[in-house]
């Protein structure tokens, strides 16, 4: 008998990710005790769902716990939201207790640290891949900031954008203010043709944050190639962020807090926190993301 007759019912928890006091936040599906879950199974439920990304929870040999990401329209190796989503959400009902835990992915396990009712998830060392590299994979940076509708004119000057990966691959864009930022209308389908020449996950574009602020930046995240025209937060992006600020940009903190979804419609302010590990030779050598949730509801999935 199929695993599909066997459990033709899922109840899945919808939990808003790096929620900024308590609101906004990006929605993600989570999924517990998912151990009897297939991979076409789970790619269903989180078709269904209909969110930018959910997360099968079960239990693991080798970590705290099992988790499988999934979009609407593939699996991914790594979702920061939706990680703290469920570890938040856990935090919050017992499930898991202060301190150290881990979670098991396809790409390796990952340490987690519950601070409270918060949860920080660790990510790897930043790698760069600077613009004039693209070109080996057919894109160049023209084509990058044409997709995004960009002109030098709107772009930091001195600062190129770079491909940086922590665990997942991002094209990090700096623009020079606010209003270039919220006048981005991205071409899906160029990012997303892009996306899978350079295996991105997405774009994550900026503009640095006033000295008035409480945060470091404020991005935008676009993401087609996996079913995300945009998203309101993403833990996996603002890692390769906070290094980008570091590395690139001079901003030598070890503490960053990023902003997200100021821009969408309807806004959905979120706060992502990013705490960098450097060497004594200033080396980043790793870091974790991480912030509050907050549980909204429970719906049920019928499987097909």
């Amino acid at each position: 008998m199929s695993k599909a007759h066997v459990q033709t019912k899922v109840t899945a928890r919808i939990v808003n990710g790096f929620v900024k006091d308590g609101t906004g936040g990006n929605p993600a599906g989570v999924v517990f005790d998912a151990d009897d879950l297939g991979d076409a199974e789970m790619l269903q439920i989180a078709r269904k769902i209909g969110l930018s990304e959910t997360a099968f929870v079960s239990s693991s040999d080798e970590a705290g716990f099992r988790f499988d990401f999934f979009t609407p329209n593939r699996r991914i190796a790594h979702c920061g939201h939706a990680t703290i989503a469920a570890f938040a959400h856990m935090a919050e009902t017992g499930r898991v207790g202060q301190g150290v835990t881990s979670k098991m992915t396809v790409d390796g396990p990952r340490k987690i640290i519950i601070r409270g009712e918060q949860a920080f998830m660790e990510q790897l060392a930043p790698t760069y891949r600077a613009s004039d590299t693209w070109s080996a994979d057919g894109v160049t940076l023209e084509d990058v900031m044409n997709s995004l509708g960009l002109s030098e004119a709107d772009m930091v000057s001195g600062v190129a954008p770079q491909l940086v990966n922590t665990g997942n691959s991002f094209i990090i864009v700096p623009v020079k203010n606010e209003d270039v930022l919220a006048a981005i209308t991205p071409d899906q389908r160029a990012i997303s043709d892009i996306s899978e020449k350079l295996d991105l996950i997405g774009y994550y574009v900026f503009v640095l944050s006033p000295s008035s602020s409480a945060s470091h930046a404020t991005a935008r995240m676009f993401g087609p190639r996996y079913a995300i025209p945009e998203e309101s937060a993403t833990g996996m992006a603002a890692g390769p962020l906070a290094c980008f600020l570091y590395d690139v940009m001079g901003i030598k903190e070890t503490h960053m807090d990023i902003d997200q979804g100021y821009f969408m419609k309807p806004a959905s302010p979120s706060a992502i926190a990013v705490d960098l590990d450097i060497d004594a030779s200033g080396t980043i050598t790793g870091l974790t993301a991480g912030g509050s949730a907050h549980s909204m509801r429970e719906m049920e999935i019928v499987l097909d």
